[in-house]
């Protein structure tokens, strides 16, 4: 049984990974979040030992290594800015470090992350859960078994309402999110990237702190994009079901279906990274220096 550590713990994310740390047969022995609401924990892990100061955590940890419990990960779901921070505590404390989207906010984070790797034995994953979609697989088997040099028309929306907190939190501030386009958009744009090849253009055609559109062009697809958290972006259709999220991804026109599926996608991303086969620092690459691009 292979032992976890969990930072970020109160946070919307992070019963994912409680989930999957308990599918893979993981144990979590220790969480951290500022905030005391954890409760979920009782549903996962209800002898998970829980702090609120870092410096208990840390404390913690070294206790338990030299009773000889070792700490063979250390999940990251804190906010974005602290991703960095968090992944070099795992990596100082023998860990292998496993990091929700976006992994850092800057491209040159990861070099040096990649440089840590190397002086410390230890690997760093990060969760790219749409490669593991069955949509998204057939989808770029489709495109590889095609022609070499077509070029797709691609349109994706993304709009996944938010309230007024959202602007108040940690989220609304560029600084320490990246912004909508690293926020809520990094895990497609990484899809895209992935699917019809590496950027070539990118170009914003309107950003705030509550929707970005822009057009990026791909190796094999011209793609329009749009992202909002914005209520009023909502389809009208949609409202009158009560619904607060849509996500349309048209390829030549024709919708691609993967609004299901996502409900153990993080399981399947944990199931891989304990055989040693998850997705590296490197992988993620790509998509953060698109989101920097859109970002500055």
């Amino acid at each position: 049984m292979k032992n976890f550590a969990l930072i970020g713990a109160a946070g919307y994310i992070a019963p994912r990974h409680m989930q999957a740390i308990k599918a893979v047969g993981g144990n979590l022995v220790a969480a951290l979040d500022k905030h005391d609401s954890v409760g979920i924990l009782d549903s996962y892990f209800p002898d998970c030992d829980f702090f609120t100061e870092f410096e208990r955590f840390d404390r913690h940890l070294d206790k338990l290594k030299r009773k000889g419990i070792k700490i063979d990960y250390v999940s990251t779901c804190s906010p974005n800015y602290l991703h960095d921070s968090h992944i070099r505590f795992a990596l100082r404390h023998g860990a292998d470090a496993i990091c929700e989207k976006p992994l850092v906010l800057n491209p040159w984070n990861i070099d040096a992350l990649a440089e840590i790797e190397k002086e410390t034995g230890r690997k760093i994953y990060t969760i790219l859960q749409l490669r593991l979609h069955p949509s998204i697989i057939a989808l770029r088997e489709k495109i590889k078994n095609g022609p070499k040099n077509k070029v797709y028309d691609v349109e994706l929306t993304y709009i996944t309402s938010r309230g007024h907190w959202y602007h108040h939190s940690w989220k609304g501030e560029i600084s320490k999110s990246g912004g909508i386009a690293t926020n809520i958009g990094i895990h497609f744009f990484d899809m895209l990237i992935w699917v019809f090849g590496g950027a070539k253009e990118s170009k914003v055609v309107k950003i705030s702190n509550s929707k970005a559109s822009g057009h990026l062009h791909l190796q094999q697809a011209n793609v329009n994009w749009k992202l909002s958290v914005d209520y009023a972006d909502i389809p009208d259709e949609l409202k009158t079901q009560g619904k607060r999220t849509y996500r349309s991804m048209k390829l030549e026109g024709d919708e691609v279906e993967f609004s299901d599926g996502f409900s153990d996608l993080h399981t399947k991303s944990y199931d891989l990274i304990l055989k040693g086969n998850g997705f590296s620092i490197l992988e993620a690459k790509s998509s953060i220096e698109t989101v920097y691009g859109i970002r500055i």
